[in-house]
């Protein structure tokens, strides 16, 4: 599968726009971390316990989209977005989106 942040794939032509695609994740913070957070927080520096729930939530959101795409017989994803909200204290979402397309 092919994903690109732009409305195209390089080299390729586009001969079918199929849908959207998309996939996404909540993920929760959990008392480990908040504990080294908040030490990090005194002394300062990368909380590093978020910032690979961060990127982990980011894998499997565009895994999922890729997933996604691939059913509705997709050979590449367009203008791939990420985005994130807070769904309530403590957890977010993280949602992969883009164009599912058929290529030339």
């Amino acid at each position: 599968m092919q994903i690109s942040t732009t409305d195209f794939i390089p080299n390729k032509e586009i001969a079918h726009v199929i849908d959207i695609a998309r996939g996404s994740t909540v993920r929760a913070r959990n008392i480990g971390r908040d504990i080294f957070a908040t030490f990090k927080n005194i002394v300062g520096g990368e909380i590093s316990e978020y910032t690979k729930l961060q990127a982990e939530a980011r894998e499997q959101a565009i895994q999922r989209m890729i997933n996604d795409a691939e059913r509705m017989g997709a050979d590449a994803i367009i203008n791939v977005r990420l985005t994130t909200a807070m769904v309530m204290q403590g957890a977010a979402e993280i949602l992969a989106y883009g164009t599912a397309v058929k290529l030339n």
